[in-house]
């Protein structure tokens, strides 16, 4: 019986070339789909140097959002995938569409937003500021309409956002609430709008921006897993190493070192 995929998205991060080069040889580059946070965040160029400084074996990152980079997986026109959207790539891996999938890292997404004033002070346009709940942040600010930007369409944070607006039974929409585009940075956008928006830890600490402060942190539900995982239709010799490697001890060294994340638990 012919698999169906469980992607709908309708962008593509590769070259449809590639869906035609299926036999692999050691001399060719591992081709490595990744996140594109990951790449911003250093996470992947990291483990890719680390990675070719232990094995000499190299590996090409082919960078996009998750949704994309996870049906390139599926396609085969990627060997390996580096995601944070763990339903997605669960739905992937329960359809014998990608295997091997193993823990890499942890982030988590913070919400910020305006603030105004100091210390206990310090108040922000929806009251949502200290907050150890993000759904009941959520409702509030679905509640005062006040201005929220959210993740691009595809990525990571996007899938993750989603679920807590789901979870806080909440349905974004416009006026008050936006996406950024494809190529725009959704903290940037809020800083310019004095607005709120859902941000990786691993973005929120290149710099911040001003006038916007971190508002809501450390509820369970914000956590970010980063996975790796292999395609069915392709079968490069170095996918197997390096998702070994990238998840035992000398990759979650280099994981837990790069600011943003921690080591995947065990």
């Amino acid at each position: 019986m012919k698999r169906r995929s469980l992607l709908l998205a309708p962008f593509a991060v590769v070259s449809p070339a590639w869906a035609q080069t299926k036999l692999r040889d050691i001399t060719d580059p591992m081709r490595l789909g990744v996140e594109q946070s990951l790449v911003d965040g250093q996470l992947a160029s990291r483990l890719k140097l680390a990675f070719a400084r232990d094995t000499g074996l190299a590996v090409v990152l082919v960078p996009g959002p998750s949704v994309s980079v996870l049906q390139a997986l599926e396609r085969g026109e990627i060997d390996a995938a580096l995601t944070n959207a763990p339903v997605l790539e669960a739905q992937l891996e329960k359809q014998g569409l990608a295997h091997d999938r193993r823990p890499v890292a942890v982030s988590d997404l913070l919400l910020v937003g305006p603030l105004e004033g100091k210390g206990k002070k310090a108040v922000d346009p929806a009251g949502v500021a200290g907050s150890a709940d993000i759904g009941a942040a959520l409702l509030l600010l679905a509640h005062k309409r006040v201005r929220v930007i959210g993740a691009p369409e595809g990525s990571g944070a996007s899938q993750s956002e989603m679920l807590l607006w789901r979870a806080a039974g909440v349905t974004p929409a416009a006026p008050w609430y936006t996406k950024a585009g494809p190529k725009e940075d959704p903290l940037a956008l809020a800083a310019a709008q004095n607005a709120y928006t859902l941000v990786e830890r691993s973005e929120w600490g290149r710099g911040g921006r001003k006038p916007l402060s971190v508002l809501v942190q450390g509820d369970p539900r914000m956590l970010m897993p980063v996975h790796v995982m292999r395609s069915f239709r392709v079968n490069h010799p170095s996918a197997k190493l390096f998702v070994k490697w990238i998840a035992g001890p000398a990759g979650q060294r280099v994981a837990g070192g790069v600011s943003g994340w921690r080591a995947a638990p065990r």
